[in-house]
Formats: structure tokens, sequence, C-alpha cells
């Protein structure tokens, strides 16, 4: 995989910030050639959302940041690193009548693979990997030995303002 991110954006870890990552990463793939973006949208919103929810992304000043990778001509990387939590992000299986808890098991269901992992002792890193078109079987897109591609001294860039310009 490419070190070349098709987005790049840091973000307050604020609610409003993801409808704005959502839809810099649907118009990021779209430029590029994507096309069937709604998984992407998907988990873009549940990775920035639990990141704002669920961690001190979440607290006054905190950041998010997002980077999407183009990972072929019908797969993308969605990569949402927060400043960490207590806890490890894992799927759940909510009843039917809970009103939250879906958010990684959305993820888990809607990627090819995904994963997460703890960057530079207390920043949190998740990442999907998701179908952007049509393709053949799943396996096909599954790379071996491959990391997330996240430099941690990016986490210090200054934050991008909230007008849709990119950071």
């Amino acid at each position: 995989m490419s070190d070349h991110a098709l987005v790049r954006m840091t973000l307050p870890g604020v609610v409003r910030s993801v409808p704005l990552a959502r839809r810099w990463v649907a118009d990021a793939l779209t430029a590029a050639g994507h096309r069937g973006t709604d998984g992407v949208r998907l988990v873009t919103s549940e990775l920035v959302g639990n990141a704002v929810l669920h961690t001190r992304s979440g607290r006054p000043g905190g950041v998010v940041m997002v980077k999407v990778f183009e990972v072929g001509k019908a797969l993308a990387r969605i990569e949402v690193l927060d400043e960490g939590a207590l806890t490890v992000p894992k799927p759940q299986k909510p009843d039917d009548c809970d009103c939250h808890g879906r958010g990684l098991w959305l993820v888990q269901q809607t990627s090819v693979r995904w994963g997460t992992r703890t960057v530079a002792l207390r920043w949190n890193l998740v990442w999907a990997e998701v179908a952007t078109q049509e393709a053949g079987s799943a396996s096909e897109f599954l790379g071996v030995g491959e990391e997330p591609a996240a430099e941690v001294s990016e986490v210090r860039r200054p934050m991008p303002a909230l007008d849709g310009q990119n950071g």
C-alpha cells in the first residue's frame, strides 16, 4: 500500500466533525475514480463517531485524525487516530432493542478487514479496509503483513478550519 493518503485531516473531537469527515473521505474517493462509497461513508461515520464519543478526543481541545488511502481499484483504507481511552475498541452484540452498541459491529460487517492498535503509548488507531465497488471475492484484497500507515508526528499538526479546507 502506498503511504500517499488521498485525504489527511485533523478535526476537533466534536460531533459535527463526523459528517465533515464522511464527506471529505467520500469526495476524495469519488475524485480518484471510486464508485459505491456507501460502505466507506458508513465506516467513516462509525469510526469518527466512536473516537468523539468514547475516547479522550471527545474532551475539550481533543482532536481526531482521519486518513483515507486508495489500496486498489476497488478498495480503500480508512484510518482514524484518536487520543485513546481506558478500553480497547471491540464489537458488541447488542440486543434488538438497544439504542447503541452497533458501531464496530457495523464496521466489522461492512469491511473486508479492520483492526486497532496503540500508537505512541496513548493514541489509538482504528482502521478498516472497505470495498468501494462491486468486486470478486474479499480474499483478493487481503495483503500479507500490511500495517496501517500512520505517522505519530502528524498528530501535532494544526487543526484545519471547519469550512471544508483540507489540512
